[in-house]
Formats: structure tokens, C-alpha cells, sequence
């Protein structure tokens, strides 16, 4: 099997008679850490919505875990990806326990009926809630949480089937100092374990980029402007040029941090 978990050959998407993203080459390895980062309207949500196989592009090859899109049932292969953001996030039920909430992820539905759940399928998501800091609400309702809390459910649900390439969209998005913190704190220590999936995170703010992370892909304009390792790339020089004013670019600890260049 090939080392690839994803490649993008000269993939675009239009709509109507304008391309919105693309075209793009690009490709991930097993073991990497990617953050997609690029201002409002770069084209990053619908990069994302095509790497969960929620969207076909109109040109190019997709091949996820060595599977090619619109060769491959798509339901099998999503089974294999995680995904959390808003998409998800607004179709989970608020009266579900949290326990559920992740549980139910086996069978990939939301909202519980009569599944039937092995010992295993429990041990995982307890594993999971207690590795987010979340174990002592699994019996609560999930729309009394807090917004740090419900980001933590849903991170746990994405990987609940043990996914082999993990998707997160803006997963800081709406939390205070401390939520991000403790979530992005928390996030590094899942991704330091060798056996942790091959992880795409998509966001706008540099902050928000988990120590850890191995490679970045800047997009401005629907098309990619730089992508390598992140030394390389998070740099004052090209994170200026893609959100079009002048910044400076911190690297602090494996974090990164942002500011108005003086």
C-alpha cells in the first residue's frame, strides 16, 4: 500500500463559467500534520468539502487512501475519515447524550435507535471523552455543553471509528483564550502518538495551529500560493502576501503567533 493517504492531481471546481478553486497538486503523506490556512473566501471550505468527499470537483483526480473519487463507494470511504466542523456540528442532536453522540459515530449515523454496541465500542468512546477532557459529561444532555465542551464531543466522534485521515474545519472557531488553549493543548497530545491519523486542519487564524503540526498549505484566490514543511511556509513574508497586509510571524515553542508588522 502506498504511503499516500491523499493526492490532488490538477483538481479544480467552477461554478458557472468561473473557477472557484484550482487548479490544485498537492499530496499527503502518512504521519503528516497539515494546516490550510488562507482569509474568508480563499476557497478553503470547498478544498475541505472535497478532501470529506462531500463534493466531487468538476476537473481533476481525487484519490483518498488510495481510493479514486467516482471509482469507490463513497459511504465505505468515508468510514475511513474523520470529519469535524459545522457541517456535523449542526445536525447533532441536542436532547443525545454525549456518550451517544460518539458512540452512534460506529454506524455512522446521528441520533440513536437500536443499535446494538460491543464492549469495545464503549471502552473507545469513554477512551475518547477522557482524552479531551470530557469523560465526566458523558451522561449529559449534549446541548446543555459549552461551546468548548461540544467542540471536544465532536473531536472525539470524528475519530470514534479510528480513522485514518482526520478533517477539522476551524475547530477553535467560537472558543475563548482558555478553550483554545486547553482544546489546542489537548490536540497536540493526540497527534503526538505515532499511530494518530494522518490530519488536515483548516482555519484563519495562525494561533490556532496546534504544536506539532508538520506541513502547511497557504490558498489565496482559490489557488494554492505556497505549501512544505511549516517552517517554511508560516513566515511573515508569505503569510503577508496571501492576506494582503504586512504581518510579522512569531514561531514560539511549535506554535505560531501574528501581529501588524511595525
Amino acid at each position: 500500500m502506498s504511503s499516500s493517504v491523499l493526492t490532488l492531481t490538477d483538481v479544480s471546481v467552477r461554478r458557472g463559467d468561473r473557477t472557484i478553486l484550482g487548479p490544485l497538486n498537492f499530496s499527503i503523506s502518512q504521519g503528516e500534520r497539515w494546516v490550510v490556512l488562507g482569509p474568508n473566501g480563499a476557497g478553503k471550505s470547498t478544498l475541505l468539502q472535497i478532501l470529506a468527499t462531500k463534493i466531487f470537483p468538476t476537473h481533476g483526480v481525487v484519490t483518498v487512501l488510495d481510493k479514486e473519487m467516482g471509482k469507490v463507494d463513497l459511504f465505505e470511504l468515508r468510514t475511513r475519515i474523520g470529519l469535524c466542523g459545522s457541517v456535523i456540528a449542526e445536525d447533532i442532536p441536542f436532547d443525545e447524550t454525549v456518550k451517544d453522540v460518539v458512540l452512534t459515530a460506529a454506524y455512522a449515523i446521528l441520533g440513536r435507535w437500536n443499535e446494538a454496541y460491543d464492549l469495545w465500542d464503549e471502552s473507545r468512546a469513554m477512551a475518547l471523552l477522557t482524552n479531551f477532557g470530557v469523560r465526566e459529561l458523558g451522561d449529559r444532555l449534549y446541548g446543555t455543553l459549552s461551546e468548548g465542551e461540544k467542540k471536544r464531543v465532536q473531536i472525539s466522534r470524528a475519530l470514534m471509528t479510528d480513522p485514518e485521515l482526520f478533517l477539522l474545519d476551524e475547530p477553535a472557531a467560537g472558543l475563548d483564550l482558555g478553550g483554545r488553549e486547553d482544546l489546542l493543548k489537548r490536540f497536540a497530545n493526540f497527534s503526538a502518538d505515532p499511530l494518530a491519523p494522518a490530519t488536515i486542519l483548516v482555519t484563519h487564524h495562525i494561533e490556532e495551529i496546534p504544536a506539532g503540526t508538520t506541513h502547511a498549505l497557504l490558498i489565496k484566490d482559490g489557488v494554492i500560493a505556497v505549501s512544505g514543511p511549516i517552517d517554511q511556509v508560516i513566515t511573515s513574508e508569505h503569510v503577508s502576501a496571501v492576506f494582503g497586509t504586512s504581518i510579522s510571524v512569531t514561531p514560539e515553542s511549535g506554535r505560531f503567533f501574528a501581529r501588524a508588522a511595525l
